[in-house]
């Protein structure tokens, strides 16, 4: 795992910026987390009755989530071997970061968990945009899949509250507290390691 320099002010090791894997991983996730609740809440509360929109967005739903399992899988590999550790807040609001962090995660591999589950457990397949589908690994159980649809939604909404707690605290730091803490998730062409300003040669008159 890369490490930063720590013989570096505390001002210049803020300002570097998390790895590209790193930052596409995270937008990668933010998208799925949206596209995921916003299919769930619209067949759910907006069309729950409607015979060609249901369908049509449970499927994209159930395929979505097999590139989502692979999203979070190929995150915490990456966390756990490659990825560049950034130094953290000190005190509570770095402990309260690090806490939410961990349970965000825990809840997102659960959650790609309990969908495939829930599938299985209803007796069908997980198809993916009509491509292939993965089989059932469980026989077919209506309490068990009532059990885990039920906690997959409960689920949801948690990981939807943190999602907008954590973009909400990112914009405090941003516009209240004027720190480097968004502009560290956002891409920069710019090496980390290469100065910002040139120094200027002095003028020779001839």
């Amino acid at each position: 795992m890369s490490q930063i320099d720590e013989t570096a002010s505390p001002r210049a090791a803020l300002m570097l910026h998390y790895d590209t894997p790193t930052l596409v991983f995270h937008w990668l996730t933010v998208l799925f987390v949206v596209t995921q609740s916003g299919t769930f809440l619209v067949w759910n509360y907006v069309t729950p009755h409607n015979r060609f929109w249901r369908p049509i967005l449970e499927s994209t739903h159930v395929s979505l989530g097999i590139l989502f399992a692979l999203a979070i899988l190929g995150r915490i590999i990456w966390q756990l071997t490659g990825a560049r550790r950034l130094p953290a807040e000190a005190g509570l609001p770095g402990i309260l970061s690090r806490a939410m962090y961990i349970i965000l995660y825990a809840l997102l591999a659960a959650q790609v968990v309990t969908g495939f589950v829930l599938q299985w457990a209803g007796g069908e397949g997980i198809p993916f945009f009509n491509l292939f589908s993965i089989p059932e690994l469980i026989a077919r159980n209506r309490q068990l899949e009532h059990l885990v649809q039920n906690l997959h939604e409960w689920m949801a909404w948690a990981i939807v509250i943190l999602a907008a707690g954590h973009a909400m605290a990112a914009l405090v730091h941003h516009y209240v507290l004027k720190d480097a803490t968004l502009e560290r998730m956002m891409y920069r062409r710019r090496s980390i390691n290469r100065p910002r300003f040139a120094a200027r040669q002095p003028s020779r008159r001839v």
